[in-house]
């Protein structure tokens, strides 16, 4: 079954302290509502052309061709994250990701771990952690770096406390590298 929207109205309504990562999660709420809507028109609207109610139209046939061939449509990649995965794989992240930004949310306060790769716009977060110590050491954000310390826990649920600064990611891609697990940061690399 397809997702719920976030009810955006009732989620402003339960904030209780906006800050940089509130910000940020509901960016994420408002841009997964827009690709589940997407998803929800388009495969409602496939659903009465099949049933003789509406004309099928070439955007119809797109749709059902890339739901034959488990590939994900354009109209919802269009809407939706970088990803070459099958169309099965694709929503099993999909659902993955709702529930990420859904705990977020009803917590109001970001995950031990944030799937960092689970988000639609990953340097928004990476900003807000630059926003959130800029102002607790009262610094100009265009002074803020990112720095990335590489830890040796290698499940999410070995976090069990927020770091003393920064946040802690998973998900995390090199590109053009490698990192031999184990082998600590020196000789990883």
């Amino acid at each position: 079954d397809l997702p719920e929207d976030f009810n955006m109205v009732e989620i402003t309504l339960t904030i209780t302290n906006i800050n940089p990562y509130i910000v940020v999660s509901l960016q994420e709420c408002e841009r997964m509502n827009t690709l589940l809507g997407e998803i929800r028109k388009s495969l409602n609207d496939l659903d009465a052309g099949l049933k003789g109610q509406l004309n099928i139209t070439e955007a119809m046939e797109r749709l059902n061709n890339s739901l034959f061939v488990n590939s994900v449509p354009t109209t919802w990649a269009d809407k939706a994250y970088f990803s070459k995965k099958s169309l099965g794989d694709w929503f099993a992240d999909l659902l993955l990701r709702v529930e990420q930004i859904a705990k977020w949310i009803e917590k109001q306060e970001v995950p031990l771990s944030l799937w960092i790769s689970g988000l639609f716009n990953p340097m928004s977060f990476l900003t807000a952690i630059m926003q959130v110590t800029a102002r607790e050491f009262v610094l100009p954000l265009d002074s803020m770096c990112l720095q990335t310390d590489v830890t040796n826990m290698f499940e999410v649920e070995e976090v069990t406390a927020p770091p003393e600064r920064g946040m802690y990611i998973h998900g995390l891609f090199l590109e053009g590298a490698q990192w031999e697990k184990g082998r600590g940061l020196e000789q990883g690399c």
